[in-house]
């Protein structure tokens, strides 16, 4: 990866990567790197900037940060259903065309240099922070989220460009994406998917150690920073995805110490745009006055923001997924069940005095999970990791180990909370791990996990029998293992970066 470096401080420090045209956002007010980290309080101050860059806008409303990779990654699995064809945001991925398209700006090439402007901006705070005056705990607490941040990026691109990692074939020696540790700008070859998760565990296994001083109870903007339960998080999705099952187990119950909440009912239906929910153990708050004026996540997925695209198609859940859903289950109220008595739960889009706006569409099954607590403003918070998440990861961890009981015991918290009516899972083997998975699609719809689900567990995407609409959708069906499962690597990268050329390109 070539990149262009430039720090600034209070505000995300911009790197420009891929194409020139589309990412040269960077600002007049640049200052040197030695300026930047000649303190504690400036290294904060240019962490925080890192976190900004997650939902800060790239040039149109198709790069919104990290919540546009949450909606394309959910639009390209099965559970969201979109309604028209109204609106080209998203909608390359519904079809499963943008991924596939290495000249595509807006989904493929953004993803892969926003994911790389995070890992660079993390390596200048790495490489500069120890010689920062300051206390050592501090110093060592930004490292550690420096060191998180990096192996989180470089979790998500190996996850999209290349093949998914199989246990079985240790090592995994099918290309993988360059792996960025210093914070020079020679461009890096493709790496291994083995080298790129050595490297992600190594990354992680440092900044947990570094994060030992971190706060662990949280509230409020504290949250936005990463902590050492949510690097044992990340620890936990890796090891869940490398199919080590020991491990996921084990990090998944340490994410959870000292913070290991659920939220009641109530709280369930209260719009998922609060940070301080005790659930959440990471996400990020976008304030009113730096929402871009069109985009952002919440005008894509909120079910009562009045943005042009959401009023002409909300955000549908699969039919056959919603029909698994107990009635007794508290998530079956964040759907339309499509009559006339649950109606008046599902106002839709409203009018900036709280009205319902007239002439709307309306769909069975579209969702009211996401709400902005002020329908005139577009700004709010997003979730990037919830304790439910750690329960799931524990107890598919368990069954995928074949621990049936451990399994049962560790879906029970969870799932007796969300469904008071719910018992200890009789189910072993195959029906087990079915079950398991179908409450994670139930609780995680929307939060941008179902196509990396599908490809870490080698399932088809199959969309037939259900509310998705063949002229929408495009694509109803693909096989595992299928060579579209993989992103393909960006022209502009293959085109600026030397160490990798055309030859080297995804099937």
């Amino acid at each position: 990866m070539k990149l262009k470096l430039l720090i600034i401080l209070a505000v995300p420090f911009l790197l420009n990567s891929c194409s020139d045209e589309d990412f040269d956002l960077n600002p007049t007010s640049g200052v040197s790197v030695e300026t930047a980290f000649t303190s504690v309080e400036n290294a904060q101050k240019a962490l925080n900037g890192v976190y900004r860059i997650l939902y800060t806008q790239y040039t149109n409303q198709h790069r919104d940060g990290q919540g546009a990779n949450m909606i394309n990654f959910d639009a390209m699995g099965e559970d969201y259903v979109r309604t028209n064809l109204s609106y080209v945001y998203h909608y390359q991925s519904y079809r499963w065309l943008a991924h596939r398209n290495a000249a595509d700006d807006n989904v493929n090439g953004f993803a892969y240099a926003f994911y790389y402007i995070v890992i660079s901006n993390s390596n200048m705070i790495i490489a500069n922070i120890d010689a920062a005056t300051g206390g050592s705990a501090e110093k060592l607490i930004i490292k550690g989220e420096a060191q998180a941040l990096r192996a989180w990026a470089h979790f998500q691109l190996v996850q999209l460009y290349a093949k998914r990692y199989n246990a079985a074939a240790v090592p995994n020696n099918q290309p993988g994406v360059p792996i960025m540790i210093t914070d020079s700008p020679e461009g890096q070859p493709r790496a291994s998917v083995e080298e790129v998760y050595a490297q992600i565990n190594k990354d992680l296994d440092e900044a947990i150690i570094n994060l030992a001083a971190s706060p662990v109870s949280r509230s409020g903007s504290a949250k936005t920073h990463i902590n050492i339960n949510v690097a044992k998080g990340f620890k936990a999705r890796v090891a869940l995805t490398m199919q080590n099952w020991p491990v996921a187990i084990t990090f998944a119950r340490e994410a959870r110490q000292g913070v290991d909440r659920l939220m009641t009912n109530a709280e369930y239906l209260q719009g998922f745009t609060d940070i301080e929910n005790q659930e959440w153990l990471w996400g990020i708050i976008q304030p009113a006055d730096q929402v871009p004026t069109y985009g952002s996540f919440y005008s894509y997925m909120s079910a009562n923001f009045n943005s042009a695209f959401t009023r002409v198609n909300p955000k549908c859940i699969n039919s056959l997924l919603y029909a698994k859903i107990a009635a007794t289950d508290i998530r079956k109220k964040l759907w339309w069940n499509g009559t006339t008595a649950d109606a008046p739960n599902f106002p839709g889009v409203l009018s900036t005095t709280g009205a319902p706006v007239a002439g709307q569409t309306k769909s069975p099954y579209q969702h009211r999970k996401f709400l902005v607590k002020d329908p005139a403003t577009r700004a709010g918070h997003i979730p990037y990791m919830r304790t439910a998440e750690m329960y799931l990861i524990e107890a598919e961890a368990q069954a995928r180990s074949g621990n049936d009981a451990a399994a049962a015991q560790a879906l029970l918290p969870l799932a007796r909370n969300r469904n008071p009516g719910y018992t200890l899972s009789t189910n072993t083997g195959a029906a087990l791990i079915e079950e398991i998975m179908v409450q994670r699609r139930i609780e995680l719809w929307g939060e941008g996990f179902r196509f990396l689900d599908l490809k870490r567990t080698n399932a088809d995407l199959d969309r037939r029998g259900a509310n998705h609409k063949p002229d929408v959708a495009n694509i109803l069906f693909v096989p595992a293992g299928d060579p579209s499962w993989e992103w393909l690597i960006p022209q502009d990268e293959i085109n600026s970066n030397p160490a990798i050329e055309q030859a080297d390109q995804n099937p």
